[in-house]
């Protein structure tokens, strides 16, 4: 597993700068919420997505390391992760101190709040993102570090960043979220650089 051979999609610049900070010369796509920002397929036979994702259940607080073994699309299908992809990033954020949850990630239209979590977290899944799901390829993998929870929540209007910040009831928010958001962009993308970097010295 080298950097060259990958793709690496993140939906936000957030997520995008904290990849390209930790992985120089990465191949990054910035897809945008749900990718919608993308144009086309996103090119090359391996990609993993890193950023930020919901937990589904209360065991998982901010900071968990999510490297699932399979992710539910929203079609209902499930995409199986390449199991080297995801053995690497498992390895690597383990040799970084983190034990990565391998539960199953449901990808999802909305953020999702309140009794949908339990929904999710019934059908046997650990979290939640708007991306990995929707991508095809030959060989996909994720690695996402959980921000909001069951019990810390996130407004459905920061989907759109610009536009929450019109709005004073979202503020408290915000102050969390620009503490932890970048925090967890961060340790998403140590671990992609981890994995990358073992695979380019081995």
């Amino acid at each position: 597993m080298i950097a060259g051979a990958i793709t690496v999609v993140a939906a936000t610049r957030l997520e995008a700068r904290a990849v390209r900070r930790a992985v120089a010369g990465a191949r990054v796509v910035e897809a945008g919420v749900g990718l919608g920002r993308l144009r086309g397929k996103v090119p090359g036979d391996a990609i993993v997505t890193c950023g930020l994702a919901g937990a589904l259940r209360p065991d998982l607080p901010t900071g968990s390391v999510i490297v699932p073994d399979r992710v539910l699309r929203p079609d209902g299908e499930w995409l199986e992760c390449d199991a080297v992809l995801v053995d690497s990033l498992v390895a690597a954020a383990r040799r970084l101190g983190m034990e990565a949850e391998r539960g199953p990630l449901v990808t999802v239209s909305v953020i999702v709040r309140g009794s949908a979590r339990d929904e999710w977290a019934r059908r046997g899944c650990v979290a939640v993102d708007m991306e990995t799901g929707l991508l095809t390829a030959p060989r996909i993998a994720a690695v996402r570090v959980i921000l909001d929870t069951p019990h810390r929540e996130i407004s459905e209007v920061w989907r759109h960043p610009a536009l929450a910040l019109l709005r004073p009831a979202a503020w408290g928010e915000a102050v969390w979220l620009l503490r932890e958001a970048p925090r967890c962009a961060a340790r998403a993308a140590s671990v992609l650089a981890a994995a990358l970097f073992a695979g380019a010295s081995g």
